[in-house]
Order: structure tokens, then C-alpha cells, then sequence
């Protein structure tokens, strides 16, 4: 029996994670029919739930997901604000990955490595966010790492964006025939309609969302902003919000009465219940930084109820902010956001340690987002003159076979009086280098720029054009870190990062409607020295496309070790179970 164990142990220890605790989950992603607006539409599901659920580890597990692709198009599974160390192989999107086919599957394989907080997946083809494929992404800190607030009595996650009743073909479709989307339909709340608080913007019989809580208690709300192109003021009637973190790391604790959150960005806000409640309250979310009054339908309300609540909520809402002509007023809620430099972070060591505003820049790129133009016939948008086109063969892929003009390294580092033009440019970054990218929005609407692999120091945020002396305003000392931050229309917002992960990583802007119409790069980073401790290679299940088609498989089924593992280790252990019964008897 002794002798059985030890296989038991050397077997698991072999052929599994041994270091780190690993997660194995299924996603299936098809089509199902809802009404979250009362109109019936195909949405996308992940195991027929929309939206889908929770992907709920702790720092440095090993995340395994079998993503079954049941569209009727290409998939890829995209994880942003998950850093991938050492692993762009994992990233999916079309510059890193060649895409999953209808009925086929893929394994994702990555390691949350020293992180925490709050984060969300979406499907990163064909503007399929719009139509859902997204869920909330949770990361819990370690036992032995404090947390900088007293812990929360339960989390409570909120996806909120804006939603249109037209799926996503139909709307990918109205940008390429060189329209705007124009104003959306409504805003969901974790895949619901509106409460009727209005009985002539909202219809009877929506379907909506009520968060149930007791008094005198405090809820950590994780909101994320999943929508397609709308920025969100988030608010809770009668509470106050104690923001505490962003996108993976602690903040300032600040109270805040509402708070933008503009697409693609993820924010912990602690809330404490009021002890002498007597009826619900009203959690909002509506359109921003637009014509308010015109835009009144894009309101989300969902429903905190009180377990001792004598009553509905009833009433006008909560008023938004009123500075909707004043947006250098609104730029002081992102500019007063700042990193909690003496909280541990992931790892044991404070997290506002690495002193960023001591170190020498190596190099400056300035990136101007413009509004969409004819290109060669087809309405596209461009950063520094330039639409991406994505490849046919994915970068790293195309390095590692060799394959010639898959893309070039020729994007300029600031914008160019040129004629605007669709191309493969990418940002040639140096490994170890220390970079400043200030991000020009030139375009009429509130832009998300978020870039993969990475986060990034929030040193820079103003109106008008950026110069050298622009820099004498850095905050240089304790800038929140993120992976997506918001740039002001007519504005501008400077970053600094450390460029210490190799791979290839998509730089983009977060809005659907532009990021299809082609306002995205990449930043190739490469060790010249590699000797694989500081890029993993590419795994074992990699899907071959493009110029590397020849390379795939007949079946695109996924062979990831690390799900057959899970599957291996129920079979082991029962029959380790069952020679322990007969060799008992």
C-alpha cells in the first residue's frame, strides 16, 4: 500500500503542476436567444450562460481553459489585464494566435503570475463582444499577503455595457459601410435590461438585476466596464464607493459618489450598507461624456435589495454629474487616482516599490488616434496615419519559421503629414528597454487605449497636444499602474513602461468600433540572448494558419497536456482507490 502511494505521488508530481495549484475549466461558447431589451436577439453564451461565468484563482495558479468554439466563425479568447509572463502564445488575439475554427477547440494554458484583483475575458474576433462571450475574472491575494482594507464580508461582480439589439454581424456590417453605430439601445447590467424606474423609456417585463445584501455589511463590487463603445457613470443610490483598486492594484482609498468607467477598464469599489435601511436603492449605469438628455434610454438600473427592505426603490434616479460641458472638471476624478504604495501586492513586497520616476526613458513613441477615413475604398481608423491589418500568419509564429513579409517593424514613433494607408506595421521595442508612449486622441469621442502583457504607470493626463514640456506635470512618484486607461477627446494621457516580457503584445483601443475599423499595433519584444528562461515555446496544442498552414493537424482538437492531466488525475486516483480495496480484502 506504502509502495502504491508513492507511485500515487510521483505520477502526480511528474505529470502535473507540481509547484503551483492548477484550475481546469470548459467553455462553450454558442448562440442562444434572449431579450435582455425586450427584443429577441442572438447573444453568445459561454455553457449557456450569458454573461458567463466567473474564472475565480489566486496568484500564480495555472489556469486551464478548453474554449469548444460552437459559433457559426472563427473564436479567439482574449484575457486582458492577465500579463501572460513570458507566454504571448496564450494572449489570443489574431496577431499571437490563429483563430479557433466553428467546432473545433482550444486549450488555454497560463499562469496568473504575482497578480491580483479584477479583470474580465471576451471573445477578441469579429466585434463578437458586442453580441457577448464575456465573464469576470477574479484573482485572490495568497493567504500569507495582507489585503490593504479590512476583508469584505462578500465580493459582488457587476459587468455593466452599453448594448445594442442588433448582434454583432449586423453592426460590424453598418462600420463597413461607412457609418457610425450611433447611440445604443440600452446598457446591460450583468446581461440584464433596466429596472422600470421609467415607464416610458423602459417597457414592461424586462428582466433585471438585484443584488441582494444585509445591512450594516460592507461588499467589495467589482465592476467592469464590458460594453462596446460607451463610457458608464456608475452609482448606488444613497452609498458612497471607497475605491480601493484597479485592474490589479490597490489604490488611495478615496470616496467617490459616482465614477466613470469608460470600456475596458475594471474598478473594486468597497461598499458599506447602511445599518438602518429600510427599502431598496437604485444601481445606475449610464452613458457619459454625451448628450444626456438625447442619450436618456442608455441607463442601466439594477436593484440593491436590503434583506430587511419594507419597500421598492421609487423615484428619480441619482443625478449623474453635471459637468458633461466641463470635461477638464471630469479629468480630476482619473488624474486624483493614485497607486497605494505601501500595500503588498501579489508578491511580498510593496507594490509601489519599483521606482519608476528615477529611471531613464529609452524611448518615446507618440500615438494619434483620428477619426475614421476612405481608405482605398473602405472606412477604417488609424493610429499615426496607419490602419492595422492583421496578419495572416501570427508574428511570433512567422519569426520562429522564418516566414518573410508576414509584418514589418516600421511603426512610426509619432504621427506623419502622410496619406493615411491599411498596412502590418509593428512597434520594434527593445527588451529591457524603458518606454513613454503618449496616446493623442485627435478623434471626437472618449477613447480606451489597453495594452496586453503589460501594466503601465499613469504618469499624464490634459487637454490640447502633448509636448516635451508636457513632462514637467508627470506625476513621478505614485501614478496608479494599469493596463487600460482613458484618453480625453482633444486630450492626451502619457504612460511609462518597463518592456521585461517578451512575446508580442497587441496595443489597441479598447472601443469596438474602432478597434475593428483598424486602431491597434503590436509591440514585438525580443531577448537576443534568449535561452528560454525569458520566452516559453509555443506550446504543444498551437493551431498553424497563414503561411503555416501546411503545419496543422487535420483536426484543430486540442492535446493540452494540462486538461488530459486533470482527466488523468480522477482516473489515477480512483484506481488508486480500487487496488487499495483489493489488496485491503
Amino acid at each position: 500500500m506504502a509502495l502504491l502511494l508513492l507511485i500515487h505521488i510521483a505520477l502526480f508530481s511528474t505529470l502535473c503542476f507540481a509547484a503551483d495549484p492548477s484550475v481546469f475549466l470548459d467553455f462553450k461558447l454558442s448562440y442562444i436567444t434572449l431579450s435582455p431589451l425586450g427584443v429577441p436577439q442572438r447573444v453568445i453564451a459561454v455553457n449557456g450562460a450569458f454573461p458567463g461565468p466567473v474564472v475565480n484563482v489566486t496568484t500564480n495558479y495555472n489556469v486551464n481553459i478548453n474554449v469548444h468554439n460552437q459559433l457559426d466563425e472563427n473564436l479567439l479568447m482574449t484575457w486582458p489585464g492577465i500579463q501572460m509572463r513570458r507566454n504571448s502564445w496564450q494572449d489570443g488575439v489574431l496577431g499571437t494566435n490563429c483563430p479557433i475554427h466553428p467546432k473545433k477547440n482550444f486549450t488555454y494554458r497560463f499562469q496568473v503570475k504575482d497578480q491580483i484583483g479584477s479583470f474580465f475575458y471576451f471573445p477578441s474576433l469579429n466585434f463578437q463582444r458586442a453580441s457577448g462571450g464575456f465573464g469576470p475574472i477574479i484573482i485572490n491575494n495568497r493567504n500569507n499577503i495582507a489585503i490593504p482594507f479590512a476583508h469584505p464580508d462578500a465580493d459582488i461582480v457587476l459587468l455593466v455595457g452599453d448594448w445594442y439589439t442588433k448582434n454583432h454581424t449586423a453592426l460590424r456590417t453598418t462600420l463597413e459601410s461607412g457609418e457610425e453605430l450611433g447611440m445604443p439601445d440600452g446598457v446591460l447590467i450583468n446581461g440584464k435590461g433596466p429596472y422600470r424606474y421609467n415607464s416610458t423609456l423602459v417597457p414592461d417585463g424586462i428582466e433585471y438585476e438585484i443584488i441582494n445584501v444585509d445591512p450594516g455589511k460592507t461588499y467589495r463590487f467589482r465592476v467592469h466596464n464590458v460594453g462596446t463603445s460607451t463610457s458608464l457613470n456608475f452609482r448606488i443610490e444613497g452609498h458612497n464607493l471607497l475605491l480601493v483598486e484597479t485592474e490589479g492594484f490597490y489604490t488611495t482609498q478615496q470616496n467617490f459618489t459616482s465614477f466613470d468607467i469608460h470600456v475596458g477598464q475594471s474598478y473594486s469599489f468597497l461598499v458599506t450598507m447602511d445599518q438602518n435601511a429600510t427599502k431598496d436603492y437604485y444601481i445606475v449605469a449610464s452613458a457619459r461624456f454625451v448628450n444626456e438628455t438625447v442619450w436618456e434610454r442608455v441607463t442601466g438600473v439594477a436593484i440593491l435589495h436590503y434583506s430587511n427592505s419594507k419597500g421598492p426603490a421609487s423615484g428619480p434616479l441619482p443625478v449623474a454629474p453635471s459637468d458633461i460641458y466641463n470635461q477638464w472638471s471630469a479629468m480630476n476624478q482619473p488624474r486624483a487616482i493614485r497607486q497605494n504604495t505601501t500595500a503588498s501586492g501579489a508578491r511580498p513586497n510593496p507594490q509601489g516599490s519599483f521606482h519608476y520616476g528615477s529611471i531613464n526613458v529609452t524611448d518615446t513613441y507618440v500615438i494619434q488616434s483620428l477619426p475614421p477615413v476612405r481608405i482605398d475604398g473602405k472606412f477604417r481608423a488609424t493610429l499615426n496615419g496607419i490602419s492595422f491589418v492583421n496578419p495572416d500568419t501570427p508574428i511570433r509564429l512567422a519569426d520562429l519559421h522564418k516566414v518573410k513579409g508576414a509584418y514589418k517593424l516600421d511603426f512610426p514613433n509619432m504621427p506623419h503629414d502622410r496619406t493615411p494607408h491599411m498596412d502590418r506595421s509593428v512597434i520594434n521595442a527593445t527588451y529591457k528597454g524603458f518606454i513613454e508612449i503618449i496616446l493623442q486622441n485627435n478623434d471626437t469621442k472618449m477613447q480606451s487605449f489597453h495594452m496586453d502583457g503589460y501594466a503601465f504607470f499613469v504618469v499624464g493626463m490634459d487637454f490640447g497636444v502633448w509636448s516635451e514640456n508636457s513632462r514637467n506635470n508627470y506625476n513621478k512618484w505614485d501614478a496608479i499602474s494599469r493596463s487600460t486607461t482613458e484618453v480625453y477627446p482633444g486630450g492626451w494621457t502619457a504612460v511609462l513602461v518597463s518592456l521585461d516580457n517578451v512575446g508580442v503584445w497587441n496595443l489597441r483601443v479598447e472601443n469596438l468600433d474602432r478597434w475593428y475599423l483598424g486602431q491597434e499595433t503590436y509591440m514585438r519584444i525580443i531577448n537576443p540572448e534568449e535561452n528560454g528562461k525569458t520566452e516559453m515555446v509555443p506550446p504543444d496544442n498551437v493551431i498553424y494558419c497563414g503561411a503555416l498552414q501546411s503545419l496543422q493537424k487535420e483536426s484543430q482538437s486540442s492535446s493540452a497536456m494540462a486538461l488530459h492531466c486533470g482527466n488523468f488525475k480522477l482516473f489515477l486516483t480512483l484506481a488508486i482507490t480500487i487496488l487499495a480495496l483489493y489488496f485491503h480484502f
